[in-house]
């Protein structure tokens, strides 16, 4: 005796796809492109950089990016969410460093190209990981403090304050995150004394929070776009408005 097609348990038809629903959800889309501007820090990071008197690295005009893509997500979808989208940022950093590690390791061609390409590649990224290790404690504590400074503001003032919200919790953020990175990934930018660290810090945290401060407006008109365009959220505001 053969199920009804109506059975829950029923197996498929041959040849018919079957696919779990992905949902409305920008949050996959959000996610991919704070672990894509991470990565591509990992690898700028690693170059010393100087403008004039300024010292920094080359990821400096990126990497901001990545907070304001927090900021993002801890307002949609919660500290939560947005501590998921740090550690998977961070899995497919540390992935990427283990790959440049067995890009180094094969074997390449003897001849004087082949040398001299492999000494550019150990130059290059081979001290990522260090980098890395710079961004993973930095962000990691930067990122934590910016997400529960916003989550906890908006539990207290509920939709209201976004902007409020964004101005306190960058320069909070921002302030642990460079010290942390400034500190770690110094010596391997050939940063020696304290005046270059000084010069590197300062630098990094006030261009940082300016440029975050700066994207503020765009920052909040994105959030609110995309409030009104997630399903998820619209009911989740009309549930909070009922209670």
């Amino acid at each position: 005796m053969t199920k009804s097609t109506s059975d829950p348990q029923a197996s498929p038809a041959r040849g018919k796809a079957v696919y779990a629903t992905r949902g409305n959800s920008h949050y996959d889309v959000l996610s991919a492109l704070m672990a894509v501007v991470v990565v591509i820090s990992g690898i700028g990071a690693a170059k010393g950089v100087t403008i004039g008197f300024v010292i920094t690295d080359a990821a400096f005009f990126l990497f901001p990016l990545a907070y304001i893509l927090g900021d993002i997500i801890t307002e949609l979808y919660g500290p939560g969410a947005a501590r998921r989208a740090i550690l998977t940022s961070f899995a497919l950093n540390t992935f990427a460093v283990l790959c440049y590690a067995i890009i180094i390791w094969l074997p390449g061609f003897n001849d004087d190209y082949g040398i001299a390409k492999q000494g550019a590649l150990e130059l290059a990224i081979g001290p990522v990981w260090q980098i890395v290790l710079a961004s993973l404690c930095g962000f990691l504590a930067g990122q934590t403090l910016n997400s529960f400074i916003v989550s906890r503001m908006k539990r207290r003032t509920g939709e209201p304050g976004v902007i409020a919200r964004l101005f306190t919790s960058s320069g909070s953020g921002e302030l642990v995150d460079t010290i942390i990175f400034c500190t770690i990934a110094a010596p391997v930018l050939g940063i020696t004394t304290f005046g270059q660290w000084l010069n590197y810090t300062g630098f990094g945290f006030l261009y940082k929070v300016i440029v975050q401060y700066l994207a503020i407006p765009v920052t909040a008109l994105v959030i609110t776009k995309l409030k009104k365009a997630e399903p998820s959220y619209q009911e989740a505001l009309s549930r909070s408005r009922i209670a």
